[in-house]
């Protein structure tokens, strides 16, 4: 396989972090990786390839404009490493919009698709994820779009999930077809009229459905996903946080933790962001996995993992196909 292109400048922790995380996938996981950076930061590459890049885009930056004029940033030439033929794929802890810039401009968009969207995981308890799109490309859309965030959800629930007839629903503010705002009711006729193939549209859910298996693939616009996205991420961090303060109050709740403690981690990381790497931008032609920017080695190699799975999968034709079927 060609080597994952990562954008060894972007995050909060670059390069340090993204570096340690990058070669943990090659040297113990056998991914290889093809950093993107200035070679000067790059102290502990050890025996990964690096690509210079000499301009760094802040994570502060304006996407689309910084891009069109840093055309030797790492974000750009980690694209146009896949564009080139150089990398299966890219992967960055950096600027999101900046990231989802390059991925568009270097990268192009399949044919027919009108909007990339970013596909994120979701845990459910005991169960698979949930997919849920937009969590952020697009902060507005219209209900075409929705339309085919749900194709292309399908598309990378059976890549990514192994699961073979998913469940496409709508986030809304009621289960009823009727609720919701003039958007959403649109965009619900719009989903209900479309046969998705091998896949079926099991009308609205609500807020509180993300984290259960009511459905596989949630669609929304972009910016009521990052919001949502945001609301569970915090909302879990606190309850774990609350639990672990709460048994440390007294010694009989620490005695009964240490019992609790495989459980409970096993917990901890199936809740933990860092567990699913990142979130794929769909829709763009290649594999361009999105990390947080908070991103640390461990969610870092996880990141680069999901990417080399995304290429082994041929997720990106499998969407072109899903598309070109549908239109």
């Amino acid at each position: 396989m060609l080597p994952v292109a990562v954008d060894a400048m972007g995050g909060d922790y670059a390069p340090a972090e993204i570096v340690a995380g990058a070669r943990q996938a090659q040297e113990e996981d056998g991914v290889p990786v093809l950093l993107v950076g200035r070679p000067d930061e790059l102290t502990d590459a050890g025996d990964l390839e690096v690509l210079e890049a000499s301009e760094v885009i802040a994570m502060d930056a304006e996407p689309g404009s910084s891009v069109r004029r840093m055309k030797d940033s790492s974000l750009v030439r980690a694209a146009e490493a896949v564009r080139d033929g150089r990398a299966s794929a890219m992967v960055s802890a950096g600027n999101t919009g900046a990231t989802m810039a390059s991925a568009l401009l270097r990268m192009g968009r399949i044919s027919g698709v009108a909007r990339p969207a970013i596909a994120t995981l979701i845990p459910v308890p005991g169960g698979t994820p949930t997919v849920l799109l937009d969590s952020g490309a697009n902060a507005e859309c219209s209900p075409g779009w929705l339309v085919q965030f749900g194709q292309m959800g399908v598309v990378f629930s059976r890549a990514r999930l192994g699961v073979e007839q998913p469940r496409v629903a709508l986030l809304s503010i009621g289960e009823e077809p009727g609720k919701g705002s003039p958007f959403v009711k649109d965009a619900y006729a719009a989903l209900a009229a479309t046969e998705f193939r091998g896949a079926e549209f099991i009308g609205n859910v609500e807020g509180r459905d993300l984290l259960t298996d009511t459905a596989d693939v949630i669609v929304t616009d972009g910016f009521t996903g990052n919001v949502a996205l945001k609301t569970a991420e915090g909302a879990l961090k606190a309850l774990l946080t609350a639990l672990l303060a709460a048994m440390a109050e007294r010694p009989e709740a620490m005695a009964a933790a240490d019992v609790l403690a495989p459980e409970l981690d096993d917990l901890y990381r199936e809740f933990h962001p860092d567990t699913y790497g990142g979130a794929m931008l769909l829709g763009v032609k290649g594999v361009c996995v999105i990390s947080h920017g908070s991103t640390r080695a461990v969610a870092m190699r996880n990141a680069i993992g999901v990417a080399a799975e995304m290429v082994r999968a041929d997720v990106v034709n499998h969407l072109t196909e899903a598309v070109v079927a549908q239109t």
